[in-house]
């Protein structure tokens, strides 16, 4: 999809054309793990289509990461204690 097409959307449509993206991508990396996959070129051509849409939602002003097939990363409190030993056992003289 070009870009000129993809500026002709409107927001839900991009909305389901960036979900839409996303999944096909999965798709091939599915099929490229279980070796199915033999048009390599799709691959690049999806990151591209998911790198436009997002480049369209940005120019609009709407939130790349509200689609439902956006994951979702823990909050940065839960990120930065994972895999440390915690503030009171460091405290507590645990060296």
């Amino acid at each position: 999809m070009d870009i000129t097409k993809v500026r002709a959307l409107t927001d839900d449509e991009l909305s389901t054309e960036l979900t839409t993206a996303r999944r096909h991508l999965y798709d091939l990396r599915f099929q490229l793990a279980t070796r199915q996959l033999t048009d390599y070129s799709q691959i690049a051509q999806t990151r591209k289509t998911i790198a436009r849409l997002m480049t369209v939602q940005t120019e609009r002003g709407i939130p790349v990461g509200t689609t439902a097939a956006s994951t979702t990363r823990p909050s940065s409190a839960a990120r930065t204690t994972r895999g440390r030993k915690s503030d009171e056992a460091v405290a507590g003289g645990n060296r």
